[in-house]
């Protein structure tokens, strides 16, 4: 029971920290185009955030069990408290230093390290690491793909619907991002939350407290919900900046055709039970859309920093998670 309690605690603690991470994705445009006011946004997203992740559980099954049977490992509290300390101490770096790295990204990586350390490679779930690790690479080319779809065709039903001054289209576009940012809140909690949730869901079922077909328990739901709406009240304000204007300057446009993309990239996800890193998608997005206007405004060396980060936060996490498992539980215990 004292390992779970310290595991229910880690777990909110990282998910307090991924709701400030992440708070930039889903308010970063609509601050940077004055379509929402700072601290309204940021209000609105955590109770938003709130919302999504008290309506699903696919994600936090598919961490639960995706990716090693937490009812087959001896050590699985131990595994489960090297992972999540992982998990913070990378997201606390990045968040430290304004890298709006992925959540998600760590998160499989430590887990995937603890239980390697813990038990051997033969405990992963090979294919349901794939299946989450291919979700994870395809879903930012789909978010840049669409994004520069969705905004080519809003400028064509522009043309098409005759000349408009662009102060009337900034208005109407500031409107409509309005909704666009809530929806990708609520995208964000339905799919972010359920990360923490799906490790104290683990950690459950290793403890044998629940079994693998379980559902997940609404006082775990609440918990998480809760953590990650405190975390967006706080606000990342480093990776706002990053998001919402180191990249591209956001107009209205972009700011509602990149929420659009990356609240249904991040929709479908959840309805399939994919953990997506909500960073990629929603920068990709915004990419995606820069790249529809001009290729030449976006920073690409922002870009470049970004794809690194992202590219090396798996392997890195995976590594992290192994030597604090033998650091903790073998040197120590």
């Amino acid at each position: 029971m004292t390992s779970i309690v310290i595991i229910v605690i880690l777990a909110l603690l990282f998910d307090f920290i991924n709701g400030f991470h992440d708070t930039a994705n889903a308010i970063a445009t609509s601050v940077s185009t004055k379509a929402l006011k700072p601290r309204f946004a940021i209000f609105y997203a955590a109770i938003l955030n709130f919302i999504g992740a008290i309506i699903a559980e696919g994600v936090a099954h598919s961490i639960g069990k995706g990716i090693a049977d937490p009812s087959r490992l001896e050590n699985g509290l131990h595994i489960v408290i090297a992972a999540l300390i992982s998990m913070i101490l990378w997201n606390l770096l990045t968040w430290m230093l304004g890298i709006p790295s992925s959540s998600s990204h760590t998160l499989i990586g430590s887990l995937v390290g603890a239980v390697v350390a813990g038990a051997g490679f033969q405990e992963i779930h090979w294919s349901g690491f794939g299946t989450i690790l291919s979700g994870l690479l395809l879903s930012p080319f789909i978010a840049f793909v669409a994004g520069f779809i969705i905004l080519k065709i809003i400028r064509q039903l522009l043309r098409w619907f005759g000349k408009t001054s662009p102060g009337t289209i900034n208005k109407g576009f500031r409107s409509m991002q309005i909704l666009s940012a809530g929806w990708q809140a609520l995208s964000h909690g339905m799919n972010d939350a359920q990360k923490a949730m799906g490790i104290i869901f683990f950690a459950l079922v290793s403890g044998g407290y629940l079994d693998s077909t379980s559902h997940i328990p609404l006082w775990v739901k609440l918990a998480a919900a809760t953590a990650m709406g405190l975390g967006t009240s706080i606000g990342g304000w480093k990776i706002i900046q990053t998001v919402g204007s180191k990249i591209i300057k956001i107009e209205p446009m972009n700011g509602f055709a990149s929420d659009l993309t990356s609240a249904t990239v991040l929709s479908v996800g959840t309805h399939f039970g994919l953990p997506l890193s909500t960073t990629h998608v929603v920068t990709s997005a915004i990419i995606g859309t820069g790249t529809a206007i001009r290729a030449r405004s976006i920073n690409w060396g922002i870009v470049g920093t970004m794809i690194m980060t992202w590219v090396i936060t798996i392997p890195i996490s995976m590594v992290i998670g192994y030597l604090t498992y033998h650091l903790i539980f073998t040197l120590f215990f």
